[in-house]
């Protein structure tokens, strides 16, 4: 088998890498929005575009991807599409909206193939270690994508915006070169071998459906802060390069459940406490942003316990792609399913709330709307967590 021939470290040291493209093609926009508006002329709604426009590349490819990796390989799959990212990112350094949308939909494609596949990739290639390859996956992908977003706001004050795109951007470059190694693992499935013989799609069974609406949920919370949080911060007196900073605390302050989640979630009794914290988090806490204050001691406190709650949801996702299913290509294809029809919901967000905002000119109704989602996210949760797993 792969897993018995593969040199680990390098496989942990090349998905690390991989993964931190994953986020941060996307994070490393909104401290620039201001900026596009400026020089390309475009509304928030627009603006939110950017933010949105990979997320549906992710409806649309992530089962695509699942059939194109099964004819070439899960490895092989991720080195073609990280090509396109690639030339997607820098393609939205040319100073036109029709390049700055076109290279962010390529970007897109290109990342869905490491959201699709590195979880299955780590099942197939780390069985009797997928705690770990699940911590180093998330965790590279929520710090780098953080780091992006400071490093962005710094740029920008610096640089040109064209600049800052490019020197960002190469980390895919990078990461591209340190997959080579592992194409040499790269297998196709072929029918005997890839899929039980009374194989149950998890299209038809209501364990996928409640994955996928886990995931939706807290992928349309998520990328709805992450696109608006600056802008929400801005009202309470923050500057932009203050709001920029509690961005990237956000993201960071979700790194620790990159270890606490694959822990907690095989000890008695972890889930129904990841799950309280979760509430906490991502349901109760936003909610603090509707205090009319000026206090960065405050917002920061708010700004830390919802990254947190930000970290629980996704690495929760990730620990049931893998722990409730059984197989490789069952993991590939609830992986494909929950982000096919969870980014379908989470698109909606960014540009639907830049909408909102626009006619009522407050984002107090937003706040309101993602506390209520993250209760969605919450229950389906707990259905999940009480459920056997995926049915071969």
């Amino acid at each position: 088998m792969k897993a018995k021939s593969i040199n680990k470290k390098w496989f942990l040291l090349s998905m690390m890498l991989i993964a931190a493209n994953l986020r941060l093609p996307i994070t490393i926009i909104p401290p620039l929005l201001s900026t596009i508006e400026k020089n390309l002329g475009i509304p928030k709604s627009m603006a939110g575009l950017i933010t949105s426009i990979p997320l549906i590349t992710f409806a649309i490819f992530s089962p695509i991807i699942v059939k194109i990796a099964k004819k070439l390989g899960n490895e092989l799959t991720i080195f073609i599409f990280f090509i396109l990212l690639i030339i997607g990112s820098y393609l939205r350094i040319i100073p036109t909206t029709w390049a700055l949308m076109i290279g962010t939909f390529l970007a897109g494609i290109g990342i869905d193939s490491g959201n699709v596949l590195v979880p299955a990739i780590i099942k197939d290639h780390l069985p009797n270690e997928i705690p770990l390859g699940t911590s180093l996956y998330t965790m590279s992908m929520l710090l780098i994508g953080a780091i992006g977003t400071a490093l962005s706001g710094i740029f920008i004050t610096k640089i040109s915006l064209q600049t800052t795109l490019a020197i960002l951007s190469s980390v895919a470059i990078i990461a591209l070169i340190f997959w080579i190694p592992s194409l040499k693992y790269n297998q196709r499935d072929d029918d005997k071998t890839s899929k039980p013989q009374h194989y149950q799609s998890v299209w038809t069974q209501s364990l996928g459906w409640l994955i996928t609406a886990f995931f939706g949920f807290q992928s349309l919370v998520y990328y709805s802060f992450i696109t608006w949080l600056p802008s929400v911060l801005e009202t309470h007196g923050t500057s932009t390069i203050v709001a920029s900073n509690l961005l990237t605390v956000l993201q960071l302050s979700g790194l620790p459940c990159s270890f606490i989640v694959p822990f907690l979630s095989v000890k008695k009794n972890g889930l129904k406490a990841l799950l309280s914290m979760l509430f906490i988090g991502y349901a109760v806490a936003p909610l603090g942003f509707l205090i009319t204050t000026n206090s960065l001691v405050f917002l920061t406190i708010v700004t830390v316990i919802t990254g947190f709650g930000s970290g629980l949801a996704f690495n929760m996702a990730v620990i049931f792609f893998t722990e409730k299913t059984t197989n490789p290509y069952q993991t590939a294809e609830v992986s494909g399913m929950a982000q096919s029809a969870g980014y379908l919901l989470a698109a909606i967000g960014p540009v639907m709330f830049g909408f909102i905002e626009n006619l009522v000119d407050s984002w107090n109704s937003i706040i309101i709307i993602l506390a209520i989602m993250s209760v969605l996210l919450t229950i389906s949760g707990i259905l999940i967590a009480r459920h056997k797993p995926i049915a071969e």
